[in-house]
């Protein structure tokens, strides 16, 4: 005699749903548009639209993996081969007709551990430590943008006024993003440069590290897909200068984009790739209240646990997925989060991290700004604490 089939549910009984968020075509995404698509193994990419005309509030964007708690006994789940798309959904809400979810609640992600009193974080990509060692005394750390010409001239003044004040104040660590050679400047549009792209990059670096000798401190490049030298995919590797005077290579460090660095204890996040343009150009959201747009683009980075969640990327990025998971992942919740934008420069607090945007170090033919951060570790015993961390955006 045949078992009885197991009892399912009927379509109004809640269910708990994973899945990524999608758009229905090819165009920008929309409250009239959202679906949402489950995995290849469990649900064979099954794609169901989702109705968010009941949901108070939401903020959504292609890519974003999503558990969703709603009254079907449908399944989606995260693809686990795009682990950047990634915003997970979970609602609460009914699919009585089975062609449409109607949520009536979303479920925040969790964000990533922070890293543990003993831990260390290494990794293909993830982590790289400079000589700064871990204790309670405070750390300067300065934090600059390229491009470090202004448009109408390829001399390097600004870089020069900023090597200038690394040596007055002497900070225990300069992080410099990139471009160096910025593919957007008119003269490295047009090839009038005495040089090749990469002669004049090492030339910079050169003026940077024989400028800042004196005051001693660790130097960080990080790549950026506009330097016109450098290999234009995301992840992006380090760049790749083996001339540095022998004396100064213990202080300098050339790392990928992004990447996650530990200075004198603290967590560092850095990426040069501008993730709040892209986002804040794809992301819906309806609020009724007072609500900041960076910082819900900064939580969607922090709970996703990717320096880069969107899905698909930005038109101008070229996305290696085989190379993502490992190195453009968020193996924990740093510190400290370093973001240049376009965008207005800022300051925040968003679950604990401190975020910074220092903008750019020029802004057309004028000076613009960089970052200064003063780090201390907190003492405790058996466990860790997050630093103190006070910031500021300085005009050059």
């Amino acid at each position: 005699e045949a078992a009885a089939p197991p009892p399912r549910p009927s379509p109004q009984e809640p269910v708990t749903v994973l899945g990524q968020i999608g758009c229905d075509g090819n165009g920008k995404l929309n409250a009239k548009s959202v679906v949402l698509e489950g995995d290849r193994e469990r649900s064979a990419g099954a794609r169901v639209p989702l109705d968010l005309s009941e949901l108070p509030e939401y903020s959504l964007f292609p890519g974003q993996v999503r558990a969703r708690r709603e009254r079907r006994r449908l399944r989606l789940r995260l693809r686990p081969a795009q682990p950047a798309a990634s915003q997970v959904v979970a609602v609460e809400g009914t699919n009585s007709t089975g062609r449409r979810l109607v949520a009536s609640k979303l479920y925040e992600a969790v964000k990533s551990p922070i890293l543990g009193p003993d831990e260390e974080i290494l990794g293909p990509g993830r982590c790289r430590h400079t000589a700064v060692p871990a204790g309670a005394a405070q750390r300067l750390v300065l934090a600059a943008c390229g491009p470090y010409t202004t448009s109408d001239s390829l001399a390097y003044a600004p870089l020069a006024d900023l090597v200038a004040v690394v040596a007055r104040d002497k900070p225990d660590v300069c992080v410099l993003f990139g471009p160096f050679v910025d593919a957007k400047h008119e003269e490295v549009e047009s090839c009038r440069l005495l040089g090749s792209f990469a002669d004049v990059f090492k030339l910079c670096v050169r003026t940077i590290v024989e400028g800042t000798r004196s005051a001693g401190c660790q130097l960080v490049f990080v790549p950026s897909l506009r330097d016109v030298h450098h290999d234009y995919v995301y992840p992006q590797p380090p760049f790749a200068c083996a001339e540095l005077p022998k004396e100064d290579r213990p202080r300098v460090h050339f790392v990928s984009d992004p990447c996650t660095l530990e200075i004198g204890g603290a967590v560092f996040g850095l990426t040069s790739t501008d993730l709040l343009f892209h986002m804040g150009a794809e992301e819906i959201s309806s609020s009724s209240g007072l609500s900041d747009r960076l910082t819900r683009i900064l939580r969607h980075v922090l709970t996703q646990r990717s320096y880069y969640p969107l899905y698909p990327p930005a038109e101008e990025l070229n996305v290696d997925y085989e190379s993502f998971w490992g190195h453009a992942a968020l193996p924990v919740t740093p510190d400290v989060l370093v973001v240049p934008s376009e965008l207005r420069y800022f300051v925040k607090d968003v679950l604990g991290c401190v975020c910074v945007n220092p903008g750019r170090l020029t802004k057309g033919r004028v000076g613009g700004t960089y970052g200064r951060l003063y780090v201390r570790r907190r003492p405790a015993e058996g466990r860790r604490e997050n630093p103190c961390v006070a910031a500021q955006v300085v005009r050059i």
